[in-house]
């Protein structure tokens, strides 16, 4: 018998239907990927599964009981579930977090002293293979550390059975990400099931023994991952093909205008970086987390502060450590931290993408509410933005929704240069490519785009050139056209750059 069995549940939100007639079974000792575009019901069948929220119609049973029925939230004990947003106490120490909430850990009330605890705490650093010590507040770890020591922290409740994992790779590093697989197959070894939640289509391949997908709310597909393929699983998410050989690369033509040009600047995790982006170019960064990518792009943009070195933009000398001057100029930045740096969660679409438009919309000082609704409104159809109301608050709607109203609020800014800093993180496949598109018609524009990514395939297919960084330092620069993804990969890890490449793949 199947520890999870999920029958017919149905979910409903004033005017919207959730989920309708799900169907899930897990069995412990497997890993079952639940598979669906953003919006398809995932997170709402997660939030049933844990209890914090009830199904307006259907039956779960865990463990054969139902916790619904019994009105018994130990039930939901035997689940342990990491979010894909990081969800940590950050003033508190490493420890701490690891242990909380304790009457759930193997923690007890009469343990709790400093010794015992980070005690306790170094055996769960040492399997998650955590940079960490255990007296360390989490605020001043790596972000790919805090999403290990969620995964961590969900492991210390003696009671689970169940591991779900929401995008748990999103900020590890590849060696990280090995660790992390590592660890998920000894929990399926001792007999715990994992619902491993992802939009890579080569994780879900990589650790699935079988597939839900979820399309719209309603279950569309199961099967043994053994039996189908990428392509069908596409299909089954998307409703429809998907061609994966397309290119998003913009035209450049041979006379190459500069637009932005970077000289020796050196400032927190990078330094003496030198680069130029031309006008109408989509340029890839590519690194490991931790390579100095992000720093130096918050840099340039005036969020962190330079230590040495020039920007020039348009051949004009640029002012350094000031984001105003930057956003007035036209040089926006669109962090990966889309909850955290994007969007104002406690208000609506229309008052977040507003916020960025008061030039257009307000009238002696007070906003236009027509003005403002008709470039809202704007956004949300060239966008294909899904929402049911220009009220509702954005933290509602879909991680790829936030994300395309976070790229068409900074598009409708008139931007000169435009940073994307993994811009598809946490993003299903079908709006992967609709944010490709928004990109290469923004360079074809005359817009200078610059992409971070982790994904080599996305970079390939987006970028007309790669720059790769290591250590806070650019090791190498490639066309796109004539480098194969071997390469790249050499010069992320730091195996082969500038000096031992050499041949026609670098600039």
């Amino acid at each position: 018998m199947a520890f999870i069995q999920v029958h017919g549940i149905r979910k409903e939100y004033p005017g919207v239907v959730a989920l309708n007639n799900v169907d899930l079974s897990v069995e412990l000792g497997t890993i079952h990927v639940l598979a669906g575009e953003n919006g398809a019901g995932k997170s709402t069948l997660v939030k049933i599964l844990t209890g914090v929220e009830s199904p307006t119609k259907g039956e779960i049973f865990i463990d054969g009981q139902n916790p619904l029925e019994h009105h018994s939230s130990k039930l939901f004990e035997n689940l342990a579930y990491v979010p894909q947003e990081i969800n940590l106490f950050l003033n508190m120490t490493v420890a701490e977090n690891l242990f909380m909430p304790f009457e759930r850990s193997e923690i007890r009330r009469k343990m709790l002293n400093r010794s015992r605890l980070a005690q306790a705490a170094q055996k769960y650093i040492d399997r998650f293979r955590i940079h960490a010590e255990p007296h360390q507040l989490v605020k001043d770890i790596m972000v790919s550390d805090q999403q290990l020591l969620q995964i961590a922290r969900a492991s210390t409740n003696r009671n689970f059975k169940v591991l779900i994992l929401d995008e748990p790779t999103t900020s590890l590093t590849v060696s990280e990400t090995e660790k992390l697989f590592e660890i998920i197959a000894e929990l399926k070894s001792t007999n715990h099931a994992i619902i491993f939640i992802s939009h890579k289509l080569e994780e879900m391949f990589a650790l699935g023994d079988e597939v839900t997908v979820l399309r719209n709310g309603e279950k569309v597909g199961y099967s043994k991952m053994d039996a189908i393929d990428e392509r069908g699983l596409i299909k089954l998410m998307s409703g429809k093909e998907i061609n994966f050989e397309e290119k998003y690369r913009p035209a450049i033509g041979k006379k190459k205008k500069p637009l932005l040009e970077v000289k020796n600047l050196t400032g927190l995790r990078f330094e003496h970086v030198s680069f130029t982006l031309y006008e109408g170019e989509v340029l890839g960064f590519a690194g490991l987390v931790g390579a100095g990518r992000s720093e130096l792009m918050q840099t340039m943009f005036g969020y962190l502060k330079a230590q040495s070195g020039e920007i020039r933009v348009g051949g004009v000398p640029w002012k350094l450590g000031d984001t105003n001057f930057s956003v007035s100029q036209g040089m926006l930045y669109l962090s990966e931290e889309r909850k955290q740096h994007g969007i104002l969660p406690l208000l609506s679409l229309r008052e977040n993408i507003g916020i960025s438009l008061l030039k257009d919309t307000v009238v002696r000082y007070i906003i236009s509410d027509a003005k403002e609704k008709t470039i809202v409104q704007n956004v949300i159809d060239t966008y294909d933005i899904k929402t049911d109301s220009l009220k509702k608050k954005i933290i509602y709607l879909s991680g790829g929704n936030q994300q395309k109203s976070i790229i068409g609020r900074a598009i409708a800014c008139r931007p000169k240069i435009l940073i994307f800093d993994e811009p598809t993180k946490g993003i299903d496949v079908r709006t992967k490519i609709d944010i490709y598109v928004i990109m290469k018609k923004l360079a074809e524009e005359g817009v200078g785009i610059i992409l971070i990514s982790s994904e080599i395939d996305e970079l390939q297919k987006c970028a007309s050139r790669i720059i790769t960084m290591y250590h806070g330092c650019i090791n190498g620069e490639f066309v796109t056209a004539h480098t194969d993804n071997r390469t790249l990969v050499g010069a992320i890890i730091g195996t082969q750059g500038v000096e031992q490449q050499g041949g026609n793949h670098l600039l």
